[in-house]
Order: structure tokens, then sequence, then C-alpha cells
């Protein structure tokens, strides 16, 4: 056996899409490797835009982690290297939408992922990532209750709060029925513009809802950020001066530090 601490494991999640998921996991997975950490992220999404924007395309994900839940697949099977030295994927592919259904009656459905990642594997690895479909499905609440902790993207519109009060139930309800010890890691604002009046005032509401909840970083709208996808590496590969990847840069550092334990109150809130 290992004498390395385990991987840290963070649910990337929040059920609203388009709110900035996987570039988070992608590129906070990317710059975690450039603060010295080793990181597997887990693509859990039946989209399977985290596998692609890696540089993992269909054609390549011969087994993925539809057979990690489904068949039993061994986790050292599933991950594949990427592009970035000390950043590896599990991909998914579509077979993952049919999760609900064909294991909605499994005994332990909710522990599958649980049981998977209870691996020396994730003994190279410092952090694992996974990043969840936006909905609060079976394969999210599998994340959820194989996580140490959760993170959540929240975009900096109208009602990105409002969105958050179904996901602190389901992270209350988890934390009661099948993981007492999932904590919130924290709030990270996306889409961030500072010259937008409706971002900072949602800004300001976050951070007097949360309070430190809330991470100092803000990610601001970026192209670079859209781009890099479609060249299958991070957004620090492609343009590591860009503002998206400085951002990603700043929010690794930051969650590092945070990796002090912090008192949590009733609702979520951490202090």
């Amino acid at each position: 056996m290992s004498d390395r601490p385990s991987a840290r494991i963070l649910a990337i999640t929040n059920q609203k899409g388009g709110v900035g998921k996987t570039t988070t996991a992608i590129n906070l997975g990317a710059a975690l490797v450039g603060l010295g950490q080793r990181v597997l992220i887990i693509d859990l999404d039946p989209q399977g835009n985290a596998s692609t924007g890696l540089g993992i395309f269909p054609r390549d994900r011969v087994i993925t982690t539809y057979e990690l839940l489904h068949d039993g697949a061994p986790l050292a099977s599933v991950i594949r290297k990427t592009a970035t030295e000390g950043l590896d994927i599990a991909p998914a592919t579509t077979d993952l939408s049919s999760t609900d259904v064909e294991l909605g009656h499994h005994e332990n459905r909710v522990f599958l992922l649980k049981e998977a990642l209870a691996n020396e594997t994730l003994a190279s690895y410092d952090h694992v990532l996974i990043d969840s479909p936006p909905s609060l499905s079976l394969l999210t609440v599998n994340a959820l209750v194989a996580s140490h902790a959760v993170l959540v993207p929240l975009q900096a519109e109208f009602f990105a709060l409002e969105g958050l009060s179904q996901l602190m139930l389901t992270i209350r309800d988890v934390r009661e029925t099948a993981n007492p010890n999932l904590r919130i890691e924290g709030i990270v604002l996306t889409m961030f513009d500072q010259r937008n009046n409706l971002s900072l005032q949602v800004e300001a509401d976050a951070r007097a809802t949360l309070g430190d909840l809330v991470f100092q970083t803000r990610i601001p709208r970026n192209v670079r950020l859209g781009e890099a996808p479609s060249f299958g590496v991070s957004a620090l590969s492609y343009d590591p001066t860009s503002k998206g990847s400085q951002a990603y840069q700043d929010l690794a550092t930051e969650l590092l530090s945070r990796r002090s334990p912090r008192k949590e109150t009733a609702d979520g809130q951490q202090t």
C-alpha cells in the first residue's frame, strides 16, 4: 500500500447548464498541475465535453466511466493520459445518459462511483475533479457521495443565486443519508464581467449571502477559454498569458490555501 495521502475528491457541480463546470474542471486541473499537483478528471457528464476538451475524442473512448459504473471496469483501465503531463482523465460517452434508467433499481446505486474510486490507483493523484452533468440526476448524486467536497461554479447572472437552493438541499440530503462528511469547498463566480453592473450586483449578493464560501478569484469571460477545447487542450496550454488562464491559476492557488478546516453552519456556509 502507498504511503501517500488520499487524493482529495472534488465534485464540480451545478444543476444549471452553461455555467462553466467543464471549463473549470479542465483549467483548474491544469492549473493545479502547474503547482506540482497530480490531477485526475472524472468525466461524469454524458456530453463528454471534458474528454473532448482534453483531446480524447469519441472514437478513442473504448473503456469509459460508463463501464466504470455499469460493468465494474477497473479504474486503471478507464484512465487516459492527456497532452498535459500530470493531468489524466477518465472519459465519458453518451452511454452514461441511460444511467438513471439502467441503475435506478440497483441496491447500491448512489455508491457506485465511491466504490469504483476506492482504489489504489488514486494513490498516485493529489486531486480528483469530477465533472458532473447539468442536472440533479443519479450521476450527480454519485459524484456527491464519492467526494470530500463540492465546488460550485456560479455564473454571474440574474437568477444565479436562486438556482443554488435546490443544489444545497441535495447536498444536505446526501449528508444525511450517504456522505456525512461532505463539505462545500466554495463557490466560484464564472463568466464575470467587471464592467457589467449585473455581474457586480451578483457578486455583492453572493458574498452577502454566502460569505467566505465565495472564492476571491473570479473567472472572467474570455475568448481563449472558449477556443482552447477545439484544440483538445486547456486554456493554460493554449494561451497561458490570457486572462482566463491567469484566473484559473489564481483559483488553484486559492484552493490550495483553503485546505485548512473551517467551521460550517447548518445551511452549508463556512467560517
